[in-house]
């Protein structure tokens, strides 16, 4: 399968609604929650509108990873972006139906192979989401610590563990 990274616009919004709450209890095993209110349309396109004003002023690049037929399989995210320490945080997710096929690890490293407008990304997972340590790993990035401080998840302890690629 063929796949690409594409820079959101503000027309992804409702295709992108629909795939967060498509997977939304799947994503909530391995992150916290965003909340009920995230799930509405007025809420979310409101929240999309910032991530679209923080991507045009280069504090950001949100991209959707889609598939040859421009479905939606996953985001891949740069936040963040310090241009006077030239670093930036990477997140990424791939929706249910798709995961353990490669897509995350693909789209991360089209990601890296993007002009990028930093030299140093840190990652940053939970200790229960081993899937996001492989793909992080697997492109580069060295595990640099473990937080300290442990929070509850669907009623597991989990830290957060942190991750550099430079």
């Amino acid at each position: 399968m063929e796949l690409s990274i594409k820079l959101i616009k503000e027309s992804d919004a409702e295709s992108l609604l629909e795939f967060e709450t498509e997977n939304r209890y799947f994503f909530e095993q391995m992150v916290p929650s965003r909340g009920d209110d995230y799930y509405t349309f007025e809420v979310f396109r409101k929240r999309h509108q910032k991530l679209l004003i923080e991507q045009e002023n280069g504090f950001a690049k949100f991209y959707l990873i889609k598939n040859d037929s421009g479905g939606i399989l996953g985001r891949v995210n740069l936040v963040d972006i310090d241009k006077v320490n030239n670093s930036a945080d990477v997140g990424f997710r791939v929706g249910e139906p798709d995961v353990g096929k490669g897509i995350g690890d693909k789209a991360l490293k089209l990601l890296l192979r993007t002009n990028l407008p930093v030299r140093q990304i840190r990652g940053k997972t939970t200790t229960v989401n081993h899937a996001s340590q492989k793909v992080l790993e697997k492109n580069g990035f060295k595990q640099v610590g473990i937080s300290k401080e442990e929070f509850e998840m669907n009623d597991q302890k989990v830290r957060f563990v942190h991750y550099l690629w430079s």
